[in-house]
């Protein structure tokens, strides 16, 4: 028997066996080259230790492939460390439809521009992270973005006027930074949908402006800023409101004529300059929550509905409230 035959034979069984690897491999080839280079950014972070050449990134720990296509539709990383600043190579991921960076204590440096490339983008989430710099106004190119979320990061600066240009927006979280300056005009003229504010815990100031008169916002959390003012444009008998928070502002306007949905469901206005009374309207409410104390208001809390349910820290520390559950009136 000829030598070569067995070694011809093992060079074909490899040959084979890698052929047949490759053939069955999902993963696009560009997405992988892109991955590894994202890996390597972040100095090969044991979350990523999956992340091998030798094996199919469809099957990678943090990231899906499309069923149909292949590609990287998902890029997410909520357990384990990664350190340093979202890596550049994140934009040559052209099918990406979620990135997540969420619980990333060591996460540093400023939003990466190259996300701005990836047009398909419908959820972008960078919480509890260390992310630093402005608000960036390259967000507002992201037109199917429905969720963005830049909690409880170091963001400062203001918030730009751009993003209620994004037609189909659900949720917008930028609550827990160090944001200043007044809440946009622009807000008030989403274009689409009309989604969920979430500003609360950071530095704003300013009056809230008139416009958001004319959306029906489903949940409003201004709470924790310096906020001045009316607020009373944000309720509305005609509107499907179901919860606000103003806590802990500045704000100062006469709560008696303020007119409320037959949706809300959850009410919090304490530590403000409120004046007038308790609406008797409120008595028409499913309320699970209310509380409106360490304001200006006076007068008989009206019986009825829910208000008498609520204990007297819902409404102690104002200026003459009386009536259950606070001592009756004199």
């Amino acid at each position: 028997m000829d030598v070569k035959f067995p070694t011809l034979l093992c060079l074909t069984l490899l040959f084979s066996s890698i052929l047949n690897q490759a053939l069955s491999e999902l993963c696009n080839p560009e997405d992988k080259k892109v991955l590894l280079q994202i890996k390597k950014a972040f100095n090969d972070p044991y979350v990523l230790a999956s992340w091998k050449p030798e094996t199919d990134c469809c099957d990678w720990y943090c990231v899906t492939c499309d069923s149909t296509t292949n590609r990287i539709n998902s890029l997410t990383i909520f357990s384990g460390q990664v350190s340093g600043q979202i890596p550049t190579q994140v934009g040559d991921l052209p099918y990406l439809e979620t990135l997540e960076f969420h619980k990333q204590p060591n996460l540093t440096g400023p939003i990466q521009p190259s996300i701005a490339k990836l047009k398909r983008l419908k959820e972008l989430r960078l919480s509890w992270t260390n992310i630093s710099g402005s608000v960036p106004d390259f967000l507002s190119q992201l037109k199917n973005l429905t969720f963005l979320e830049l909690s409880f990061s170091n963001l400062t600066g203001s918030i730009p006027s751009s993003l209620s240009q994004l037609p189909n927006l659900n949720a917008l979280h930028l609550d827990r930074n160090k944001l200043t300056g007044h809440i946009p005009k622009s807000f008030g003229e989403f274009h689409g949908s009309v989604p969920e504010l979430y500003l609360s815990h950071n530095q704003l100031s300013g009056n809230i402006p008139t416009s958001l008169a004319k959306l029906d916002f489903n949940r409003i959390d201004f709470s924790r800023n310096k906020l001045e003012g009316d607020a009373s444009m944000i309720f509305g008998l005609n509107k499907t409101t179901q919860i606000v928070d103003l806590s802990r502002n500045l704000l100062e306007f006469n709560l008696s004529k303020v007119e409320f949905s037959k949706s809300l469901i959850s009410l919090d206005l304490n530590h403000n300059k409120i004046t007038g009374g308790i609406p008797v309207g409120l008595t028409q409410l499913d309320l699970q929550f209310l509380n409106v104390s360490y304001n200006r208001l006076c007068g008989q809390i009206p019986v009825g509905g829910k208000l008498q349910s609520f204990d007297s820290s819902t409404y102690f520390h104002n200026r003459c409230l009386c009536g259950a559950p606070l001592p009756s009136c004199k």
